[in-house]
């Protein structure tokens, strides 16, 4: 019986990361592409022909998050409500309608009002992402399903950047629209595409599946539903207001913020940089070579993450699996602007692409550590949402202090600033200890014990 069971349950498992994983990674791709494309069409004639100080594109670039935060929840209260295969297929499209208007934006007005739109219709995609997965496998399988999904946001700028390079050359060749306006209509196409088949395509759960056998079905319902029974049972005494008035998951939230501030300041003004080798060191690159230069970070940032997470798999998250990245993330973001050469630039700026996204899906593992029910539900949408905070803020804050500065010295410094500080919140995190260790079992699970990550 319990070879048959494995036997059904590994078969399972698998045809649902060849089946499901790669299409929403897709998914994902496309987002993290539409949501950056900013970046690249800025130093390729948009900054000029709209006029755009650095300030004024870093609040652009950064207003986005603004709509997303705001209508997060009310957007994953409609996918419970209309189910995650229906609202991430109207998520997909809606964006992608938005994101084609960029094509024929004129002002910096309307620039910041379309990013806040496409906030608004992104706004639930990512958490909507993840608990659509989390349908589908019990908890054992989750960390790896939910790492080889989260491999899409690095490779979207590997793959993004030269493709992003390829479409704002054909300037011209679309009825006369510039590069960077082509570009925008090239990566919108592909959102609205992709949101009509996965209405098709997507099922909301196993039971709905017609490429899962009757057994498979069996065996994935009945482990979800035993979970479920249990995280239900588990709730009934956990009060959620008792998270939002504690000082450790604010740390959390602090933490994160400084991995996301350190993401996006790289992803939305790593192209910029790149764009200003030729006035430091006189080397001349055309926008396909650009776009080349923007992914060599991003490619060994994917195998950190692969390899990183999987000796965390296999070791237990320690301490050290987010604090030392941390560590080495904001030591090497300023170093970059110090390195002499294009070259040496982006292997630094390489480091600190790696460090980002090693941390990134071990720094998740924590909150459920010490998180339960609803207390989890409600601490991780507090983290997450201070997070988004960050890709505001990291936008705006870099693009001022470069027009106030006149370089990017003093931004990459309070970028590396931020990263340290997560760093050595991790840190004394990890030493606090099970009787100051935020919310305790008593407070947050009555019959269960707290657990911390071990330094």
């Amino acid at each position: 019986m319990d070879t048959t069971q494995s036997v059904v349950e590994k078969s399972a498992i698998k045809k649902v990361a060849i089946r499901l994983v790669p299409f929403v990674a897709l998914m994902f791709f496309i987002n993290y592409l539409d949501r950056t494309a900013i970046s690249f069409a800025g130093p390729n004639g948009m900054n000029q022909d709209l006029a755009l100080s650095a300030a004024q594109f870093g609040f652009a670039s950064g207003v986005f998050f603004i709509g997303y935060i705001l209508l997060e929840v009310p957007s994953n209260l409609a996918l419970h409500k209309f189910g995650a295969r229906r609202w991430l297929a109207r998520i997909m499209v809606s964006w992608g309608i938005v994101s084609l208007l960029f094509t024929w934006v004129g002002n910096v007005e309307q620039l910041y009002i379309l990013r806040f739109i496409l906030g608004v219709a992104e706004a639930g995609f990512f958490p909507g992402a993840i608990l659509f997965l989390s349908l589908w496998v019990p908890s054992k399988h989750r960390s790896k399903i939910l790492a080889l999904f989260y491999l899409a946001q690095p490779l979207t700028t590997v793959i993004g950047a030269p493709l992003a390079g390829a479409l704002i050359q054909q300037h011209g060749v679309f009825f006369g629209l510039e590069g960077w306006r082509f570009m925008f209509f090239g990566v919108a196409v592909p959102a609205i595409v992709i949101g009509v088949i996965a209405w098709f395509y997507l099922a909301d759960n196993p039971a709905k599946a017609k490429w899962l056998t009757a057994e498979e079905k069996t065996w994935l319902t009945g482990a979800l539903e035993k979970e479920k029974a249990q995280t239900a049972a588990s709730n009934k005494h956990v009060s959620v207001r008792t998270v939002f008035g504690n000082g450790r998951v604010w740390m959390l939230s602090l933490i994160y913020f400084g991995f996301i501030y350190g993401l996006y300041a790289l992803g939305f003004f790593l192209p910029t940089i790149i764009a200003g080798f030729e006035g430091l060191y006189g080397a001349k690159f055309d926008v396909f070579q650009k776009g080349l230069i923007t992914a060599i970070p991003y490619l060994p940032a994917a195998f950190a993450l692969y390899f990183w997470s999987k000796d965390a798999t296999k070791r237990g998250v320690k301490t050290w699996h987010i604090a030392l990245p941390a560590l080495i993330g904001g030591l090497s973001i300023p170093l970059a602007l110090f390195a002499g050469s294009p070259a040496a630039t982006i292997a630094v700026i390489t480091i600190t692409a790696m460090s980002i996204f090693a941390a990134l899906p071990n720094f998740w593992t924590v909150p459920t550590q010490f998180l339960t029910g609803a207390a989890a539900a409600a601490g991780i949408a507090l983290i997450n949402t201070v997070g988004n905070l960050a890709g505001f803020s990291a936008g705006y804050i870099t693009g001022w202090l470069k027009d106030w500065t006149g370089n990017y010295t003093v931004p990459m410094f309070v970028v590396g600033g931020f990263m340290l500080l997560s760093s050595i919140l991790m840190v004394i995190l990890s030493r606090q200890g099970k009787a100051s260790a935020g919310i305790t079992a008593e407070a947050l699970d009555p019959q269960g014990a707290g657990h911390h990550v071990e330094p």
